[in-house]
Protein backbone atom coordinates (compact mmCIF):
# COMPACT_ATOMS: atom_id res chain seq x y z
CA UNK A 1 0.00 0.00 0.00
CA UNK A 2 1.11 3.33 -0.50
CA UNK A 3 2.18 6.03 1.41
CA UNK A 4 0.42 8.95 0.89
CA UNK A 5 2.85 11.17 2.70
CA UNK A 6 5.40 10.35 -0.25
CA UNK A 7 3.63 11.27 -3.14
CA UNK A 8 5.96 12.68 -5.41
CA UNK A 9 8.36 9.20 -4.71
CA UNK A 10 5.04 7.11 -5.80
CA UNK A 11 4.72 9.19 -9.24
CA UNK A 12 8.17 8.62 -10.21
CA UNK A 13 7.64 4.55 -9.59
CA UNK A 14 3.86 4.87 -11.06
CA UNK A 15 6.30 5.95 -14.21
CA UNK A 16 8.96 3.60 -14.06
CA UNK A 17 6.34 0.43 -12.90
CA UNK A 18 7.04 -1.96 -15.99
CA UNK A 19 3.58 -4.21 -14.67
CA UNK A 20 1.34 -0.43 -15.20
CA UNK A 21 3.48 0.16 -18.85
CA UNK A 22 2.24 -3.89 -19.38
CA UNK A 23 -1.68 -3.28 -18.56
CA UNK A 24 -1.23 -0.48 -21.44
CA UNK A 25 -0.03 -2.08 -23.95
CA UNK A 26 -0.89 -6.02 -23.69
CA UNK A 27 -3.83 -7.03 -25.26
CA UNK A 28 -6.46 -8.38 -22.88
CA UNK A 29 -9.84 -8.36 -23.19
CA UNK A 30 -12.40 -5.05 -22.31
CA UNK A 31 -13.73 -7.35 -18.98
CA UNK A 32 -9.92 -8.52 -18.49
CA UNK A 33 -8.76 -5.03 -18.77
CA UNK A 34 -11.17 -3.91 -16.04
CA UNK A 35 -10.39 -6.34 -13.47
CA UNK A 36 -6.44 -5.69 -13.80
CA UNK A 37 -6.88 -2.47 -13.75
CA UNK A 38 -8.90 -2.69 -9.99
CA UNK A 39 -6.64 -4.58 -8.97
CA UNK A 40 -3.69 -2.30 -9.43
CA UNK A 41 -5.02 1.03 -8.10
CA UNK A 42 -4.43 -0.28 -4.68
CA UNK A 43 -0.57 -0.23 -4.60
CA UNK A 44 -0.89 3.84 -5.39
CA UNK A 45 -4.47 4.97 -2.58
CA UNK A 46 -6.19 3.43 0.23
CA UNK A 47 -10.03 2.53 0.12
CA UNK A 48 -12.74 0.90 1.36
CA UNK A 49 -13.82 1.06 -2.36
CA UNK A 50 -12.94 1.67 -6.00
CA UNK A 51 -15.54 1.65 -8.62
CA UNK A 52 -15.11 1.73 -12.24
CA UNK A 53 -18.59 3.33 -13.94
CA UNK A 54 -18.34 3.29 -17.80
CA UNK A 55 -20.08 6.29 -19.81
CA UNK A 56 -23.26 5.62 -21.33
CA UNK A 57 -25.15 8.21 -23.33
CA UNK A 58 -25.96 10.42 -20.14
CA UNK A 59 -25.31 7.57 -17.14
CA UNK A 60 -22.24 6.12 -15.55
CA UNK A 61 -23.20 2.66 -15.45
CA UNK A 62 -20.93 0.49 -12.62
CA UNK A 63 -19.08 -2.45 -14.31
CA UNK A 64 -16.59 -3.18 -11.68
CA UNK A 65 -15.48 -3.09 -7.95
CA UNK A 66 -12.97 -3.89 -5.45
CA UNK A 67 -13.06 -3.63 -1.91
CA UNK A 68 -14.54 -4.65 1.23
CA UNK A 69 -17.53 -2.42 0.69
CA UNK A 70 -17.81 -4.01 -3.00
CA UNK A 71 -21.19 -5.69 -3.69
CA UNK A 72 -23.66 -6.75 -6.03
CA UNK A 73 -25.63 -3.23 -5.43
CA UNK A 74 -22.17 -1.48 -6.12
CA UNK A 75 -21.67 -3.55 -9.34
CA UNK A 76 -25.17 -2.87 -10.31
CA UNK A 77 -25.43 0.96 -9.88
CA UNK A 78 -26.21 3.66 -12.46
CA UNK A 79 -25.68 7.25 -12.22
CA UNK A 80 -27.39 10.34 -13.60
CA UNK A 81 -24.89 12.54 -14.91
CA UNK A 82 -27.64 15.34 -14.67
CA UNK A 83 -28.05 14.40 -10.83
CA UNK A 84 -24.37 14.99 -10.31
CA UNK A 85 -23.18 18.13 -11.87
CA UNK A 86 -19.20 18.04 -9.62
CA UNK A 87 -18.99 14.63 -11.31
CA UNK A 88 -20.01 15.54 -14.79
CA UNK A 89 -17.62 18.23 -14.13
CA UNK A 90 -14.89 16.01 -13.14
CA UNK A 91 -15.18 14.47 -16.79
CA UNK A 92 -15.67 18.20 -19.00
CA UNK A 93 -12.19 19.41 -17.20
CA UNK A 94 -10.35 15.71 -17.36
CA UNK A 95 -9.18 16.39 -13.91
CA UNK A 96 -9.26 14.04 -10.68
CA UNK A 97 -10.71 15.58 -7.45
CA UNK A 98 -11.49 14.50 -4.08
CA UNK A 99 -14.50 15.73 -2.81
CA UNK A 100 -15.15 17.36 0.87
CA UNK A 101 -18.73 16.88 3.37
CA UNK A 102 -19.12 20.58 1.42
CA UNK A 103 -19.62 19.64 -2.39
CA UNK A 104 -21.96 16.69 -1.71
CA UNK A 105 -24.40 19.39 -0.35
CA UNK A 106 -27.53 19.41 -2.82
CA UNK A 107 -26.46 16.66 -4.98
CA UNK A 108 -26.47 13.98 -2.12
CA UNK A 109 -23.42 11.40 -2.49
CA UNK A 110 -23.20 8.77 -5.41
CA UNK A 111 -24.10 5.95 -3.38
CA UNK A 112 -26.62 7.40 -1.42
CA UNK A 113 -29.50 4.63 -0.89
CA UNK A 114 -26.33 1.80 -1.80
CA UNK A 115 -23.78 2.12 0.79
CA UNK A 116 -24.30 3.46 4.41
CA UNK A 117 -20.90 5.87 4.24
CA UNK A 118 -20.32 8.15 6.67
CA UNK A 119 -20.69 12.28 6.25
CA UNK A 120 -17.49 13.92 5.76
CA UNK A 121 -16.21 10.30 4.41
CA UNK A 122 -13.16 10.43 1.85
CA UNK A 123 -13.57 10.08 -1.68
CA UNK A 124 -11.89 10.58 -5.25
CA UNK A 125 -13.82 11.09 -8.49
CA UNK A 126 -10.90 10.12 -11.48
CA UNK A 127 -12.19 10.35 -15.29
CA UNK A 128 -11.09 7.91 -17.95
CA UNK A 129 -10.39 10.05 -20.96
CA UNK A 130 -7.79 9.36 -23.72
CA UNK A 131 -7.60 11.52 -26.95
CA UNK A 132 -11.45 13.02 -27.54
CA UNK A 133 -12.49 10.45 -25.89
CA UNK A 134 -14.06 9.75 -22.44
CA UNK A 135 -14.71 6.11 -21.15
CA UNK A 136 -15.74 6.46 -17.55
CA UNK A 137 -14.89 7.26 -14.10
CA UNK A 138 -13.08 5.49 -11.75
CA UNK A 139 -14.18 6.49 -8.23
CA UNK A 140 -12.72 6.00 -4.82
CA UNK A 141 -14.40 5.94 -1.18
CA UNK A 142 -12.75 5.42 2.22
CA UNK A 143 -15.10 5.35 5.17
CA UNK A 144 -12.76 7.23 6.97
CA UNK A 145 -13.25 11.04 7.59
CA UNK A 146 -10.17 12.57 6.10
CA UNK A 147 -9.72 14.10 2.40
CA UNK A 148 -7.20 11.87 -0.36
CA UNK A 149 -3.87 14.19 -0.49
CA UNK A 150 -3.37 16.62 -3.28
CA UNK A 151 -0.88 14.50 -4.12
CA UNK A 152 -2.27 11.11 -4.23
CA UNK A 153 -4.92 12.81 -6.10
CA UNK A 154 -2.00 13.29 -8.80
CA UNK A 155 -0.78 9.76 -8.60
CA UNK A 156 -4.50 8.52 -9.24
CA UNK A 157 -5.03 11.31 -11.89
CA UNK A 158 -1.87 9.99 -14.16
CA UNK A 159 -3.03 6.08 -13.75
CA UNK A 160 -6.83 7.22 -14.73
CA UNK A 161 -4.95 8.60 -17.83
CA UNK A 162 -3.03 5.34 -18.51
CA UNK A 163 -6.16 3.09 -17.77
CA UNK A 164 -7.83 5.27 -20.25
CA UNK A 165 -5.16 4.85 -23.02
CA UNK A 166 -5.22 0.78 -22.15
CA UNK A 167 -9.26 0.99 -22.40
CA UNK A 168 -8.80 2.91 -25.87
CA UNK A 169 -6.49 0.34 -27.31
CA UNK A 170 -8.42 -2.71 -26.21
CA UNK A 171 -11.69 -0.85 -27.81
CA UNK A 172 -9.37 -0.27 -31.09
CA UNK A 173 -8.59 -4.16 -31.30
CA UNK A 174 -12.00 -5.37 -31.04
CA UNK A 175 -13.05 -2.96 -34.29
CA UNK A 176 -10.10 -4.19 -36.18
CA UNK A 177 -11.18 -7.64 -34.97
CA UNK A 178 -14.59 -7.17 -36.15
CA UNK A 179 -13.46 -5.61 -39.31
CA UNK A 180 -10.73 -8.31 -39.95
CA UNK A 181 -13.58 -11.23 -39.61
CA UNK A 182 -15.95 -9.10 -41.82
CA UNK A 183 -13.49 -8.99 -44.64
CA UNK A 184 -12.48 -12.68 -44.41
CA UNK A 185 -16.38 -13.73 -44.56
CA UNK A 186 -16.64 -11.08 -47.52
CA UNK A 187 -13.26 -12.58 -49.21
CA UNK A 188 -14.89 -16.15 -48.83
CA UNK A 189 -18.21 -14.81 -50.33
CA UNK A 190 -16.05 -13.95 -53.35
CA UNK A 191 -13.80 -16.71 -53.93
CA UNK A 192 -17.23 -18.58 -53.88
CA UNK A 193 -18.57 -16.52 -56.55
CA UNK A 194 -15.72 -17.37 -58.80
CA UNK A 195 -16.20 -20.98 -58.24
CA UNK A 196 -13.20 -21.29 -55.79
CA UNK A 197 -15.23 -24.40 -54.10
CA UNK A 198 -13.27 -27.35 -56.69
CA UNK A 199 -12.62 -29.33 -53.89
CA UNK A 200 -15.92 -31.42 -54.65
CA UNK A 201 -14.41 -31.72 -58.49
CA UNK A 202 -10.50 -33.12 -56.90
CA UNK A 203 -12.07 -36.18 -54.52
CA UNK A 204 -15.18 -36.91 -57.33
CA UNK A 205 -12.83 -37.06 -59.97
CA UNK A 206 -12.80 -40.56 -62.50
CA UNK A 207 -9.33 -40.89 -62.34
CA UNK A 208 -7.84 -42.52 -59.97
CA UNK A 209 -4.57 -40.41 -60.15
CA UNK A 210 -6.48 -37.25 -58.72
CA UNK A 211 -8.47 -39.00 -56.14
CA UNK A 212 -5.31 -40.12 -54.57
CA UNK A 213 -3.91 -36.73 -55.09
CA UNK A 214 -7.22 -35.65 -52.87
CA UNK A 215 -6.39 -37.63 -50.49
CA UNK A 216 -3.27 -36.90 -50.16
CA UNK A 217 -3.48 -32.96 -49.89
CA UNK A 218 -6.24 -33.53 -47.10
CA UNK A 219 -4.22 -35.47 -44.93
CA UNK A 220 -1.05 -33.18 -45.19
CA UNK A 221 -3.77 -30.01 -45.27
CA UNK A 222 -4.34 -30.89 -41.34
CA UNK A 223 -0.86 -30.29 -40.65
CA UNK A 224 1.48 -27.42 -41.07
CA UNK A 225 4.25 -28.72 -43.55
CA UNK A 226 5.56 -27.06 -46.40
CA UNK A 227 4.00 -28.22 -49.89
CA UNK A 228 5.28 -28.57 -52.91
CA UNK A 229 3.03 -28.18 -55.91
CA UNK A 230 5.04 -29.45 -59.33
CA UNK A 231 2.96 -30.07 -62.55
CA UNK A 232 2.59 -28.00 -65.99
CA UNK A 233 1.35 -24.95 -66.78
CA UNK A 234 -2.67 -25.26 -66.11
CA UNK A 235 -2.88 -27.96 -64.28
CA UNK A 236 -4.75 -26.35 -61.28
CA UNK A 237 -1.61 -25.89 -58.57
CA UNK A 238 -3.92 -22.71 -57.11
CA UNK A 239 -7.21 -24.47 -57.14
CA UNK A 240 -5.33 -27.15 -55.30
CA UNK A 241 -3.18 -24.40 -53.29
CA UNK A 242 -6.47 -23.22 -51.99
CA UNK A 243 -8.41 -26.42 -51.33
CA UNK A 244 -5.48 -27.28 -48.91
CA UNK A 245 -5.92 -23.85 -46.94
CA UNK A 246 -9.85 -24.26 -46.47
CA UNK A 247 -9.13 -28.06 -45.63
CA UNK A 248 -6.52 -26.57 -43.01
CA UNK A 249 -7.39 -24.98 -39.24
CA UNK A 250 -6.17 -22.17 -40.87
CA UNK A 251 -8.96 -21.85 -43.18
CA UNK A 252 -10.52 -18.98 -41.29
CA UNK A 253 -7.25 -16.95 -41.71
CA UNK A 254 -5.84 -14.67 -44.78
CA UNK A 255 -4.94 -16.71 -47.90
CA UNK A 256 -2.23 -14.64 -49.40
CA UNK A 257 -0.37 -15.65 -53.27
CA UNK A 258 2.81 -14.12 -54.50
CA UNK A 259 3.77 -15.28 -58.62
CA UNK A 260 7.13 -14.74 -57.91
CA UNK A 261 7.60 -14.56 -62.13
CA UNK A 262 5.25 -11.44 -62.55
CA UNK A 263 7.21 -9.22 -60.02
CA UNK A 264 10.64 -7.37 -61.16
CA UNK A 265 13.24 -8.81 -59.17
CA UNK A 266 14.10 -4.99 -58.06
CA UNK A 267 10.73 -5.23 -55.92
CA UNK A 268 10.24 -8.83 -54.85
CA UNK A 269 11.71 -8.34 -51.56
CA UNK A 270 9.55 -5.36 -50.86
CA UNK A 271 6.50 -7.79 -51.80
CA UNK A 272 8.07 -10.35 -49.59
CA UNK A 273 8.94 -8.70 -46.69
CA UNK A 274 7.70 -5.60 -47.11
CA UNK A 275 9.78 -1.92 -46.02
CA UNK A 276 9.40 1.18 -43.94
CA UNK A 277 9.22 4.72 -45.42
CA UNK A 278 12.51 6.23 -46.97
CA UNK A 279 14.19 2.60 -47.33
CA UNK A 280 14.45 3.15 -51.46
CA UNK A 281 13.03 6.11 -54.17
CA UNK A 282 9.29 6.10 -53.65
CA UNK A 283 8.65 4.01 -50.38
CA UNK A 284 6.91 7.49 -48.87
CA UNK A 285 4.99 4.80 -46.16
CA UNK A 286 5.69 1.55 -44.41
CA UNK A 287 4.29 -1.12 -45.97
CA UNK A 288 3.96 -4.67 -44.84
CA UNK A 289 4.85 -7.40 -46.96
CA UNK A 290 2.92 -10.82 -48.51
CA UNK A 291 4.38 -12.35 -44.93
CA UNK A 292 2.96 -10.24 -42.68
CA UNK A 293 -0.81 -9.86 -44.47
CA UNK A 294 -0.57 -13.96 -44.32
CA UNK A 295 0.17 -14.17 -40.40
CA UNK A 296 -1.44 -17.21 -38.85
CA UNK A 297 -2.58 -18.08 -42.61
CA UNK A 298 -1.48 -19.26 -45.34
CA UNK A 299 1.16 -18.32 -48.17
CA UNK A 300 1.12 -19.57 -51.55
CA UNK A 301 4.48 -18.95 -53.89
CA UNK A 302 3.62 -19.35 -56.91
CA UNK A 303 6.43 -19.84 -60.10
CA UNK A 304 8.87 -20.43 -57.24
CA UNK A 305 11.37 -21.28 -59.72
CA UNK A 306 11.58 -17.99 -61.35
CA UNK A 307 12.64 -16.49 -57.45
CA UNK A 308 16.10 -15.04 -58.08
CA UNK A 309 18.61 -16.86 -55.93
CA UNK A 310 20.17 -13.92 -54.24
CA UNK A 311 16.26 -13.67 -52.35
CA UNK A 312 16.51 -17.76 -51.98
CA UNK A 313 18.67 -17.29 -49.58
CA UNK A 314 16.58 -14.33 -47.41
CA UNK A 315 13.63 -17.07 -48.44
CA UNK A 316 14.82 -19.94 -46.23
CA UNK A 317 16.28 -17.86 -43.26
CA UNK A 318 12.16 -16.36 -43.25
CA UNK A 319 11.16 -20.18 -43.74
CA UNK A 320 13.84 -21.64 -40.74
CA UNK A 321 13.76 -19.18 -38.04
CA UNK A 322 9.70 -17.46 -38.95
CA UNK A 323 11.13 -14.02 -38.76
CA UNK A 324 12.70 -11.81 -41.23
CA UNK A 325 13.36 -8.14 -41.70
CA UNK A 326 11.64 -5.70 -43.79
CA UNK A 327 13.36 -3.54 -46.51
CA UNK A 328 15.54 -0.64 -45.19
CA UNK A 329 14.68 -2.05 -40.82
CA UNK A 330 17.01 -3.59 -38.62
CA UNK A 331 14.09 -5.40 -36.56
CA UNK A 332 12.80 -8.13 -36.91
CA UNK A 333 9.40 -9.42 -37.69
CA UNK A 334 7.75 -12.42 -36.64
CA UNK A 335 4.99 -14.23 -38.75
CA UNK A 336 3.35 -17.19 -38.36
CA UNK A 337 2.63 -18.33 -41.63
CA UNK A 338 1.97 -22.20 -43.66
CA UNK A 339 4.24 -21.86 -47.39
CA UNK A 340 2.84 -23.45 -50.06
CA UNK A 341 5.13 -23.45 -53.34
CA UNK A 342 3.86 -24.21 -57.13
CA UNK A 343 6.21 -24.13 -60.05
CA UNK A 344 6.30 -25.88 -63.51
CA UNK A 345 9.82 -25.71 -63.85
CA UNK A 346 11.86 -29.01 -63.18
CA UNK A 347 13.89 -28.01 -59.85
CA UNK A 348 16.56 -30.35 -59.96
CA UNK A 349 17.51 -29.79 -63.05
CA UNK A 350 17.26 -25.63 -61.87
CA UNK A 351 19.58 -26.90 -59.05
CA UNK A 352 22.22 -28.62 -61.62
CA UNK A 353 22.23 -25.12 -63.28
CA UNK A 354 22.50 -23.54 -60.38
CA UNK A 355 19.81 -21.29 -60.76
CA UNK A 356 17.49 -22.96 -58.06
CA UNK A 357 19.39 -23.51 -53.97
CA UNK A 358 19.28 -27.13 -52.95
CA UNK A 359 18.91 -26.23 -49.35
CA UNK A 360 15.50 -24.30 -49.64
CA UNK A 361 14.55 -27.11 -52.68
CA UNK A 362 14.32 -29.45 -49.54
CA UNK A 363 13.03 -26.57 -47.36
CA UNK A 364 10.11 -26.63 -49.62
CA UNK A 365 9.32 -30.01 -51.24
CA UNK A 366 8.77 -32.49 -47.46
CA UNK A 367 5.48 -33.01 -49.21
CA UNK A 368 5.55 -33.06 -53.07
CA UNK A 369 1.91 -33.24 -55.03
CA UNK A 370 2.56 -33.11 -58.48
CA UNK A 371 -0.71 -32.39 -60.80
CA UNK A 372 -1.15 -34.65 -63.84
CA UNK A 373 -1.79 -32.86 -67.31
CA UNK A 374 -5.17 -33.08 -68.95
CA UNK A 375 -4.44 -35.34 -71.37
CA UNK A 376 -3.83 -38.09 -68.55
CA UNK A 377 -6.97 -37.44 -66.99
CA UNK A 378 -9.50 -37.30 -70.46
CA UNK A 379 -12.15 -39.06 -67.90
CA UNK A 380 -12.60 -36.39 -66.07
CA UNK A 381 -13.63 -34.05 -69.33
CA UNK A 382 -17.22 -33.81 -68.62
CA UNK A 383 -17.37 -32.73 -65.30
CA UNK A 384 -14.74 -30.55 -65.82
CA UNK A 385 -16.67 -29.08 -68.67
CA UNK A 386 -19.91 -28.63 -66.34
CA UNK A 387 -17.20 -27.57 -63.58
CA UNK A 388 -16.04 -24.48 -65.69
CA UNK A 389 -18.96 -23.51 -67.31
CA UNK A 390 -20.97 -23.13 -64.29
CA UNK A 391 -17.60 -21.30 -63.04
CA UNK A 392 -18.00 -18.65 -66.19
CA UNK A 393 -21.84 -17.80 -66.05
CA UNK A 394 -20.48 -14.47 -63.88
CA UNK A 395 -18.55 -13.36 -66.97
CA UNK A 396 -20.38 -14.69 -70.29
CA UNK A 397 -24.45 -14.29 -68.55
CA UNK A 398 -25.30 -17.58 -70.20
CA UNK A 399 -26.68 -20.35 -68.07
CA UNK A 400 -27.55 -23.72 -68.65
CA UNK A 401 -24.34 -23.95 -71.21
CA UNK A 402 -23.72 -27.76 -71.87
CA UNK A 403 -21.37 -30.24 -73.61
CA UNK A 404 -22.85 -33.08 -76.15
CA UNK A 405 -21.36 -36.35 -76.80
CA UNK A 406 -20.03 -35.50 -79.98
CA UNK A 407 -18.53 -31.99 -78.36
CA UNK A 408 -16.58 -34.21 -75.45
CA UNK A 409 -15.68 -36.50 -78.58
CA UNK A 410 -13.72 -33.67 -80.26
CA UNK A 411 -12.15 -32.34 -76.72
CA UNK A 412 -10.93 -35.72 -75.64
CA UNK A 413 -9.19 -36.20 -79.30
CA UNK A 414 -7.00 -32.62 -78.53
CA UNK A 415 -3.82 -33.09 -76.17
CA UNK A 416 -4.49 -30.07 -73.93
CA UNK A 417 -1.08 -28.20 -73.92
CA UNK A 418 -2.55 -25.71 -71.86
CA UNK A 419 -4.32 -28.09 -69.59
CA UNK A 420 -7.45 -26.62 -67.64
CA UNK A 421 -6.31 -23.18 -68.77
CA UNK A 422 -6.72 -23.72 -72.46
CA UNK A 423 -10.12 -25.86 -71.77
CA UNK A 424 -11.65 -22.86 -69.64
CA UNK A 425 -10.73 -20.72 -72.30
CA UNK A 426 -12.05 -22.88 -75.44
CA UNK A 427 -15.54 -23.53 -73.12
CA UNK A 428 -16.02 -19.34 -72.35
CA UNK A 429 -14.85 -18.68 -76.75
CA UNK A 430 -17.58 -21.36 -77.30
CA UNK A 431 -19.97 -20.08 -74.91
CA UNK A 432 -20.00 -16.65 -76.33
CA UNK A 433 -20.63 -17.33 -79.83
CA UNK A 434 -23.09 -20.06 -79.74
CA UNK A 435 -26.74 -19.20 -79.97
CA UNK A 436 -27.59 -22.39 -78.47
CA UNK A 437 -27.23 -23.59 -74.72
CA UNK A 438 -25.46 -27.09 -76.13
CA UNK A 439 -21.57 -26.91 -77.32
CA UNK A 440 -20.96 -29.31 -80.14
CA UNK A 441 -17.91 -30.31 -82.27
CA UNK A 442 -18.32 -27.25 -84.09
CA UNK A 443 -18.50 -24.82 -81.45
CA UNK A 444 -14.90 -25.33 -80.85
CA UNK A 445 -11.89 -23.63 -82.30
CA UNK A 446 -8.63 -25.73 -81.50
CA UNK A 447 -5.22 -25.11 -83.03
CA UNK A 448 -4.17 -27.74 -85.08
CA UNK A 449 -0.21 -27.84 -84.27
CA UNK A 450 2.51 -29.28 -86.36
CA UNK A 451 4.56 -31.95 -85.60
CA UNK A 452 8.01 -30.92 -84.89
CA UNK A 453 9.83 -34.00 -85.01
CA UNK A 454 11.22 -34.73 -88.34
CA UNK A 455 10.30 -38.06 -89.36
CA UNK A 456 12.26 -39.93 -91.58
CA UNK A 457 11.28 -41.13 -95.22
CA UNK A 458 10.52 -44.68 -95.72
CA UNK A 459 10.79 -45.98 -99.41
CA UNK A 460 8.34 -48.51 -100.52
CA UNK A 461 10.44 -49.81 -102.73
CA UNK A 462 13.29 -50.84 -99.80
CA UNK A 463 11.03 -51.85 -97.19
CA UNK A 464 8.58 -54.58 -97.33
CA UNK A 465 4.77 -53.85 -96.13
CA UNK A 466 5.21 -56.63 -93.77
CA UNK A 467 8.62 -55.21 -92.44
CA UNK A 468 7.05 -51.43 -91.84
CA UNK A 469 6.87 -51.05 -87.93
CA UNK A 470 4.10 -49.97 -85.54
CA UNK A 471 4.64 -46.14 -84.69
CA UNK A 472 4.35 -47.48 -81.02
CA UNK A 473 6.94 -50.72 -81.64
CA UNK A 474 9.59 -47.62 -82.53
CA UNK A 475 8.75 -45.52 -79.48
CA UNK A 476 9.15 -48.37 -77.11
CA UNK A 477 12.88 -49.96 -79.00
CA UNK A 478 14.22 -45.91 -79.01
CA UNK A 479 13.00 -45.78 -74.91
CA UNK A 480 14.39 -48.86 -74.51
CA UNK A 481 17.70 -48.20 -76.36
CA UNK A 482 17.85 -44.78 -73.92
CA UNK A 483 17.42 -46.31 -71.05
CA UNK A 484 20.11 -48.38 -71.41
CA UNK A 485 22.43 -45.47 -72.08
CA UNK A 486 21.16 -44.21 -69.12
CA UNK A 487 21.35 -47.21 -67.26
CA UNK A 488 17.57 -46.61 -66.33
CA UNK A 489 17.79 -42.93 -64.47
CA UNK A 490 15.03 -40.54 -65.83
CA UNK A 491 15.47 -37.34 -63.44
CA UNK A 492 18.30 -34.92 -63.45
CA UNK A 493 21.12 -34.07 -66.21
CA UNK A 494 21.89 -36.74 -68.50
CA UNK A 495 18.52 -38.95 -67.59
CA UNK A 496 16.53 -40.06 -70.45
CA UNK A 497 14.18 -37.54 -70.00
CA UNK A 498 16.12 -35.07 -70.75
CA UNK A 499 18.12 -37.03 -73.65
CA UNK A 500 14.54 -37.76 -75.42
CA UNK A 501 12.99 -34.01 -74.58
CA UNK A 502 10.60 -35.25 -72.69
CA UNK A 503 9.42 -34.27 -68.95
CA UNK A 504 10.09 -37.14 -66.63
CA UNK A 505 6.42 -37.67 -66.02
CA UNK A 506 5.53 -37.83 -69.13
CA UNK A 507 8.31 -39.90 -70.18
CA UNK A 508 6.85 -42.19 -66.85
CA UNK A 509 3.46 -41.81 -68.38
CA UNK A 510 4.94 -43.43 -72.03
CA UNK A 511 6.31 -46.20 -70.70
CA UNK A 512 3.68 -47.73 -68.35
CA UNK A 513 1.72 -47.53 -71.85
CA UNK A 514 4.14 -49.26 -73.96
CA UNK A 515 4.59 -51.90 -71.29
CA UNK A 516 8.51 -50.92 -70.57
CA UNK A 517 9.05 -52.79 -66.72
CA UNK A 518 10.91 -51.28 -64.00
CA UNK A 519 14.22 -48.90 -64.28
CA UNK A 520 16.45 -51.43 -62.34
CA UNK A 521 16.71 -53.83 -65.61
CA UNK A 522 18.59 -51.19 -67.71
CA UNK A 523 21.47 -51.13 -65.30
CA UNK A 524 24.47 -52.53 -67.03
CA UNK A 525 26.94 -53.91 -64.54
CA UNK A 526 31.02 -53.61 -65.70
CA UNK A 527 33.07 -56.71 -65.95
CA UNK A 528 33.69 -59.18 -63.10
Amino acid sequence: MVDESKGSTSLERLAEDKDLLELASAEPSVSELLRRGLDWVTRIARFDLATLFLLRDARLVAVAARGPLANAQVRGHVLELARFPQVRQALETRRARAFTEEDHTGEGDPFDGVLDLPPGHSCMVVPLCSGERCYGVLTLDRAECETYAPSVVELVEVYGQILATALQNAEQRATFERMHRQDREHARLLESELGGDSEGILETSLSPVMRDLARRARQVAETDTPVLLLGETGTGKERLARAIHRWSARADQPFVTLNCAAIPAGLLESELFGHVKGSFTGAIKDRAGRFQMAHRGTLLLDEIGELPVDLQAKLLRALQEKTFEPVGSDRMVRADVRILAATHVDLQQAIAQRRFREDLYYRLSVFPLRLPPLRERREDLAQLCAFLLAEQVRRTGRRGMRVSPEGLARLAAYDWPGNLRELANVLERATILSPGLELGPQSFELPTRAHQDVVPEIRPAVMALEDVPTLARVQREHILRVLSLTKGRIYGPGGAAELLGLKPSTLQSRMKKLGIARQDQFVIEGPR
